[in-house]
């Protein structure tokens, strides 16, 4: 009878004894980063003749990006930009540009790019995936990435910033027009698009 009374105890003291529930860690909350305007470029560049680099830059856009800034996996952006807004600094240049040659800017006016994830964090750098469009194209696109700070600036608000670089083929996009001197292309296929980005939380 003691044996049997023993193991009843055993057994009742077994599950009375409390366990500690997990609890996973609480998800990455985003906030809205404000782009500073003043320190962020939307460039490109592109080669011509094959022996010089153009670069262009769009002053008209507008880029939302929200983020978690401990965990570059919760980044999401858009941007939207102006295709009227291209300048290369050659107004003539810039002109033809805009035309149907090129980026036909009255029927197409904006390019825009809509981010789908985040892949191969390592540290501060990472890829962002993507879905750029260009007159009507929409086409995935991996852009290099990499983000500096947090800092605090003279209003003593966080800033990050982020630098990020992708290269596409024009001619997917149906930027078609070339011309060929001496067996090499006026306009190169492919151009670099180059970001430099600058944010502080919104509601800082």
């Amino acid at each position: 009878m003691r044996i049997q009374s023993f193991g009843l105890l055993a057994f009742l003291l077994l599950f009375a004894v409390p366990v500690t529930a997990f609890t996973p860690d609480p998800p990455a909350e985003r906030v809205p980063y404000a782009v500073d305007k003043a320190h962020t470029q939307v460039q490109f560049k592109v080669k011509h003749l094959g022996i010089t680099t153009v670069t262009g830059t769009f002053h008209d856009f507008e880029i939302d990006l929200d983020l978690d800034a401990s965990d570059l996996s919760t980044l999401q952006t858009s941007a939207t930009v102006q295709a009227g807004s291209i300048d290369t600094g050659i107004e003539r240049r810039d002109g033809h540009l805009r035309s149907g040659d090129f980026f036909e800017a009255e029927t197409y006016p904006t390019l825009t790019f809509e981010s789908t994830g985040v892949q191969n964090v390592n540290g501060n750098q990472f890829e962002l995936l993507g879905n750029l469009t260009i007159r009507d194209v929409t086409l995935p696109v991996v852009l290099d990435a990499e983000m500096a700070g947090p800092v605090t600036d003279m209003e003593g608000k966080q800033r990050v910033a982020f630098t990020a670089s992708t290269t596409i083929n024009r001619k997917d996009y149906g930027l078609q027009w070339n011309r060929v001197v001496e067996g090499v292309n006026v306009v190169s296929d492919n151009v670099d698009i180059i970001l430099d980005i600058q944010a502080a939380p919104a509601d800082a």
